[in-house]
């Protein structure tokens, strides 16, 4: 595909991971979903992609390298006008993701799917766990406004740490009531799969009960309004997957992401 395109790029990294590893081996499985005959390259609007362009994966150390490794790659995809879909890996490589795009969207808001908030100053002694991307993005000043939905596991320190940055934070209570985000662009989509209720996706590490439906999440990413300046899909863990549900599911939301950006291919 040819410049401002949406770009595929995996992140094989987990070390950052407080309870099971395993996402590292995520991208290799949601590219096979994605050419697996049982389904084609269409998404729901018509688009074709079967020519979606794809950087391959990153090599990365387990220590913390990686993360320069991730922003440079990610600048690297920036420079050639495209548009980056990472396949994580864990929730820690969206913080170098962010910092790599964040400087060139000043107005950014991220929206965050997760059953977790992601904002613990540190988690176990590490300040770039999984459990902490977000507290270092908006630290950093990498986005404007962070919305979450499908949160359903606040502690004590998270609802401090979202009113200390100011994070929107729908949780499933809100959800099952109606709430939904009010957007606008630019926009970056953090997609961590057990966001979903794990009937949808077992395929990850913290199971979490109450989550989100697949169709309630492609729903969403469909009606997203302005440019969508970058995407990940995360925290899928192959080794949880006994049923082999949970990738064809990332397959499908890269599909609707990349979708997405074709149609709002003004990117702010």
């Amino acid at each position: 595909m040819s410049n401002s395109q949406p770009t595929l790029i995996g992140l094989p990294y987990d070390a950052s991971s407080s309870y099971h590893r395993g996402p590292a081996a995520a991208p290799a499985m949601i590219r096979e979903a994605l050419h697996c005959e049982s389904t084609n390259f269409w998404s729901e609007a018509g688009r074709d992609l079967s020519q979606l362009a794809d950087c391959g994966d990153l090599t990365l150390p387990a220590n913390d390298e990686a993360r320069d490794l991730i922003e440079r790659a990610i600048c690297g995809v920036l420079e050639l006008g495209q548009v980056p879909i990472a396949l994580g890996g864990d929730h820690s490589v969206t913080y170098p993701i962010l910092r790599a795009i964040g400087p060139h969207h000043p107005n950014l808001t991220l929206l965050h799917f997760d059953a977790h908030s992601d904002l613990y100053q540190d988690f176990a002694g590490d300040r770039f766990s999984h459990a902490c991307p977000f507290a270092r993005i908006m630290e950093d000043g990498l986005a404007k406004r962070l919305v979450q939905v499908g949160i359903r596991t606040l502690s004590a320190h998270q609802r401090g740490q979202a009113e200390r940055f100011g994070v929107e934070v729908i949780d499933m209570r809100a959800w099952a009531a109606g709430e939904r985000p009010k957007l606008q662009g630019p926009l970056y989509v953090s997609i961590d799969m057990d966001a979903f209720d794990p009937a949808f996706a077992p395929g990850v590490s913290h199971c979490e009960p109450g989550g989100l439906t697949s169709r309630e999440v492609i729903t969403l990413l469909q009606s997203l309004p302005g440019a969508l300046v970058g995407a990940d899909v995360v925290e899928f863990n192959p080794s949880h997957d006994s049923l082999g549900i949970t990738a064809p599911l990332c397959a499908k939301l890269v599909k609707e992401l990349a979708s997405r950006m074709l149609d709002t291919a003004e990117f702010a």
